[in-house]
């Protein structure tokens, strides 16, 4: 087994690394004068089973040529099979027509790692789970909940605990946690007027003196989860924290977060965060790289990994 990564979040590559108990394969990811992408694995990868960890975040472009560009090192190098381990997919959000003339970009990323050699996918909360039939390749979509679950029982007092999903398409996500919890489960009616703006309509479900949790799978520009918490003390909760698998806080997010209703949010370390998220107050991160190593040593392994799903 050979783990290899690019810039995009070494310390996670290092942690999965830790767990497996594998050295980092060596690696050369640079830039030209002009930032075109150059790759060159230092080590012998001929007839080996490769596992790449790069989640295509900011700056997204530059993280998934990376990808694409390493995936065909290790092809030309004779590897054995070449897994994308991609914690976060990005363009998933573009994952249908939206308007006229509009692109499908989740399945044309698709087609360029299936076409820059992956035998398989390996990747964290899909922000739509149907973007798994865009690839002609196996993908396995782990899910943050076992880990979500076991972090907020560790943390919080299930007795006087809601989950709460921040939009009507959340619901299957959160409605997950809330049975692993055994607590009740509240939605938050929204409508979006545009891109990264939301407006909290309504509350559906008791959340008077509840210590509420809202579950999605992407924070980014954080205004749909500000407003939530918001509507949700309104309403009478005595708390609001947030569990998020994906990280993305551009622009304005973290101070936006800080200085909101929110008395914690969580996310995964599927992104690596910057010096602001992680100088933040109130933002907290949880490790995924257990649940990732079991992953890769188990596909390594050719077992099952539906029974992380458990």
């Amino acid at each position: 087994m050979k783990i290899l990564t690019g810039n995009a979040n070494r310390p996670l590559a290092e942690a999965i690394c830790k767990e497996l108990g594998t050295p980092l394969t060596e690696a050369s990811v640079k830039r030209f004068s002009d930032q075109e992408v150059f790759v060159e694995i230092l080590e012998n990868v001929r007839g080996e089973d490769v596992f790449i960890v790069q989640p295509t975040s900011y700056p997204a472009n530059d993280n998934m040529m990376e990808l694409l560009v390493t995936i065909d090192a290790a092809r030309r190098g004779s590897a054995r099979r070449i897994t994308a381990v991609v914690p976060y997919f990005g363009y998933a959000r573009q994952d249908r027509k939206s308007a006229p003339r509009s692109p499908i970009s989740a399945k044309l990323v698709a087609n360029l790692i299936t076409t820059a050699g992956a035998d398989r996918v390996l990747t964290m909360d899909l922000h739509a789970g149907q973007i798994q039939g865009f690839f002609d390749i196996p993908v396995d979509n782990l899910h943050a909940a076992p880990v979500f679950a076991r972090d907020i029982a560790q943390h919080y007092d299930t007795e006087n605990l809601l989950i709460v999903s921040p939009d009507v398409g959340g619901v299957v996500r959160a409605r997950a946690i809330a049975k692993r919890l055994d607590c009740n489960l509240a939605i938050i009616d929204k409508r979006r007027e545009r891109a990264g703006v939301s407006e909290v309509m309504n509350v559906i479900g008791d959340v008077d003196g509840k210590n509420c949790i809202l579950i999605d799978d992407i924070v980014d520009s954080g205004g749909t989860l500000c407003n939530a918490a918001q509507a949700l003390l309104k309403n009478g909760a005595k708390s609001a924290s947030a569990y998020i698998t994906h990280g993305v806080l551009s622009g304005g997010a973290v101070s936006r977060i800080t200085s909101s209703a929110l008395k914690e949010l969580a996310v995964t370390d599927s992104i690596q965060g910057t010096e602001p998220v992680i100088d933040a107050s109130n933002i907290r991160h949880i490790s995924i790289a257990p649940i990732l190593s079991e992953a890769i040593k188990r596909i390594h392994d050719e077992q099952s990994v539906s029974c992380l799903f458990d």
